[in-house]
């Protein structure tokens, strides 16, 4: 092969990977309650709330790009630690939320769920700074985490992600809250794989 063929293949590959690039970064999330930022780990943590208009969810703003993008974000139940219930054998809650990810105007994307259980203290994520208890922590801490994956279709410029439902399971029985403004999960770390323009 000649100079210039190696040239024109060469120009020709780097075009095709230039085209194909993709940016990941984090990404603005509009949170209306924060629960805090984790103590050990430094990351912000949004709660998510029920609700059924697309305007009150968590916000996620996309920045301008070419085609379609890939969103990432950890989903964690939320857990009200209770040192004492912990250290009394009483402590055991399984949780499942499921959110939905939508369009502002309320099409809905794609749906997730994450599904943890709380035994001991070492189950929780992170612990969340700005409470009353020993050490300045919320007895409110993410617990799990879920990494969900999806895809955002091209020409729109922010998601909302809303709050269906939470199951929870105790020793005493089970509950399920769907009411508008219930906090039932956590996100935190959201970024965004796309082409940029």
């Amino acid at each position: 092969m000649t100079g210039l063929r190696v040239a024109i293949v060469l120009l020709a590959l780097a075009g095709v990977a230039a085209a194909q690039s993709r940016d990941d970064e984090a990404v603005e999330v509009r949170c209306p309650s924060v629960l805090g930022v984790g103590v050990a780990t430094r990351v912000p943590f949004c709660d998510v709330e029920v609700q059924r208009d697309a305007e009150l969810g968590v916000l996620v703003v996309l920045p301008p790009r070419r085609g379609e993008a890939t969103l990432a974000f950890d989903l964690h139940n939320r857990h009200a630690y209770s040192e004492a219930e912990t250290l009394a054998g009483r402590a055991y809650t399984e949780y499942q939320a499921q959110i939905a990810v939508a369009t502002m105007e309320g099409e809905v994307i794609a749906r997730g769920v994450v599904l943890t259980e709380f035994r001991a203290a070492g189950d929780l994520v992170d612990r969340v700074g700005g409470g009353v208890g020993p050490d300045g922590v919320k007895a409110v801490a993410p617990l799990g985490a879920e990494r969900l994956y999806v895809t955002l279709p091209a020409g729109i410029d922010q998601v909302s992600v809303v709050g269906q439902s939470l199951e929870v399971l105790r020793a005493d029985g089970r509950d399920t809250f769907d009411t508008v403004g219930r906090p039932i999960a956590v996100l935190s770390n959201a970024t965004l794989s796309y082409r940029p323009r």
